[in-house]
């Protein structure tokens, strides 16, 4: 019998090397890494009910190692980000924010 790729195997790949790439956009991939995930799990259940019939699951099991990591990096990120509007405020960052971006605007000309 000729063993067949488990469903969406290159796309979970990519959508979990793309949150761990990604993961500095402030946290958004964090949707990429858990639909990596969640299809991930699916492809595994799939392989277990009929281990014999696919060939991949090693590429599904690092997809979902890499997803996981892609998932605590985009939490990691939204952590940082929420601490540091709790500390300093909405304000002062945008404050500090229009200041530099002044500055490198009077530097440029």
């Amino acid at each position: 019998m000729e063993k067949k790729k488990l469903p969406n195997s290159k796309l979970i790949y990519a959508l979990a090397m793309s949150s761990c790439f990604l993961f500095c956009f402030g946290g958004l991939t964090i949707i990429l890494a858990l639909t990596s995930y969640v299809l991930a799990r699916k492809s595994e259940r799939i392989y277990l009910k009929n281990p014999e019939a696919y060939d991949n699951i090693k590429k599904i099991k690092k997809s979902k190692t890499i997803a996981i990591i892609g998932l605590i990096l985009n939490l990691i990120i939204v952590g940082v980000t929420i601490w540091t509007l709790a500390t300093i405020g909405w304000d002062a960052w945008s404050e500090e924010f229009v200041r530099r971006w002044n500055e490198g605007l009077e530097n440029n000309r």
